[in-house]
């Protein structure tokens, strides 16, 4: 069976998310954008734990779904762990996604790392603690768990992070490097760039959200054909088979918000060759630039970066759809009433996101929206986009139409 998942999400207990980031919710959406299988986030913490005991009942075999529904969104557990130490004299900040095949594997888990910290602070709980240690930790828990280094390239909180992290897998995990079958690509990167690593040749490039609020689940996403459980995803991932891992849904990573160079507190952004000739010193306040994902990746490549290895995976690139109403609208936000509306039109129409996205035919989404609006979603799958980078922490900024295109395109509607 062909189906979406996306693994990596957070609850309402993490910092910085939407009180609507409940297993409601989350089905809700999951049904609107198009997901099957939704990762849980935050097993770690006991109260969303408590709310995944009670909620959810067991579907297929390692996955469940809300208690009471039948086709409903069938939920894989997951959580992310914030690993901060010092190692070879440097202080490591590495972001680490676990699955877990049950909640037996979970409360194993949990039970070991609340003797190391807080668990109930924070969703993403922030442990002194080895990333190899906690790959041990969790792999004893269960060995069909899976430890996937999450946002890879993040510049403060991943594997090869400019800032805190390290050049190759082996130095981070250590006899445990055996044991890492995937990695998150995250939104500034997409696996074109990862390519130009030998070294992650047989490594799986899985691709999620990090939603914070439940609109954002889904803007990058895996594909699957393959029975659905826990066992069959796994495997599916650890094999990199293409008839079974068949693709990613992903950012276009400019969009994302560590693509460029840059120094948000001056506006200042900057290509890599840029950043070499200032030595990477912003030329406004002389203070230490944040190195992006680009930048990172080209000092780590080994490889140009037209070549594909022979079992990559392939990948699509897309924008959110309310994203492409809003800039077909031209209207700087997504949270209008205009575009909300638009958006509810759509999966009323045609079911889900991804479908619009995907699938539907020019001819039929010119006949049920806007012409601009349509031209819009083509131009997204055909990849005709312009979009400022996203640096420091600053989300790229889209551009699907020049000045004043969206409105020739409605007078010629007019016309017709």
């Amino acid at each position: 069976m062909q189906f979406i998942a996306d693994f990596h999400i957070h609850s309402k207990y993490s910092r910085a998310t939407s009180k609507e980031m409940n297993l409601e919710s989350l089905d809700k959406w999951a049904k609107i954008k198009g997901i099957k299988v939704l990762g849980t986030g935050d097993f770690t913490h006991p109260e969303w734990l408590k709310s995944l005991k009670d909620k959810l009942e067991p579907a297929e075999p390692g996955l469940f779904k809300v208690k009471n529904t039948n086709k409903g969104t069938r939920f894989i557990l997951t959580a992310e762990i914030s690993c901060i130490y010092s190692k070879n004299n440097q202080v490591r900040r590495i972001h680490i996604l676990v699955f877990a095949p049950g909640f037996e594997a979970v409360d194993k888990i949990n039970a070991h790392l609340n003797c190391i910290g807080n668990l109930k602070s924070d969703g993403r709980p922030i442990l002194g603690l080895d990333a190899e240690k906690l790959a041990k930790i969790i792999l004893d828990a269960s060995s069909d768990c899976l430890v996937v280094p999450a946002h890879i390239w993040t510049p403060w909180f991943s594997i090869f992070g400019s800032k805190s992290g390290f050049d190759s897998i082996e130095e981070c995990f250590g006899d445990y490097s055996k044991y890492i079958y995937a990695m998150e690509t995250g939104l500034s990167s997409d696996p074109k760039m990862n390519w130009r690593l030998s070294s992650l040749d047989n490594i799986a490039l899985i691709s999620n959200s990090d939603a914070h609020s439940p609109s954002k689940i889904g803007r990058e996403a895996n594909v699957f054909d393959v029975e659905i459980s826990y066992l069959a995803i796994l495997q599916a991932i650890k094999s990199k088979d293409p008839q079974k891992f068949l693709s990613t849904i992903e950012f276009f990573p400019e969009e994302g918000k560590y693509h460029y160079d840059g120094h948000r507190n001056c506006e200042i952004r900057l290509t890599p060759e840029e950043s070499r000739k200032y030595n990477n010193i912003c030329p406004a306040c002389g203070k230490p630039l944040t190195v992006g994902v680009l930048n990172r990746v080209e000092e780590l490549a080994d490889r140009p970066d037209n070549l594909k290895p022979v079992k990559a995976i392939p990948f699509k690139s897309l924008i959110p759809l309310q994203e492409i109403i809003a800039a077909a609208l031209g209207v700087s936000s997504v949270n209008t009433k205009k575009v909300g509306n638009e958006y509810q039109n759509l999966i009323k129409k045609f079911n889900t996101e991804f479908k619009i996205l995907l699938e539907i035919p020019l001819k039929d989404l010119k006949s049920s929206t806007l012409p601009e609006i349509a031209e819009g979603i083509v131009r997204v799958r055909e990849g005709k986009v312009f979009i400022e980078p996203g640096y420091d922490g600053v989300f790229g900024k889209i551009k699907i139409f020049s000045k004043g295109e969206e409105k020739t395109l409605s007078k010629q509607k007019t016309l017709l």
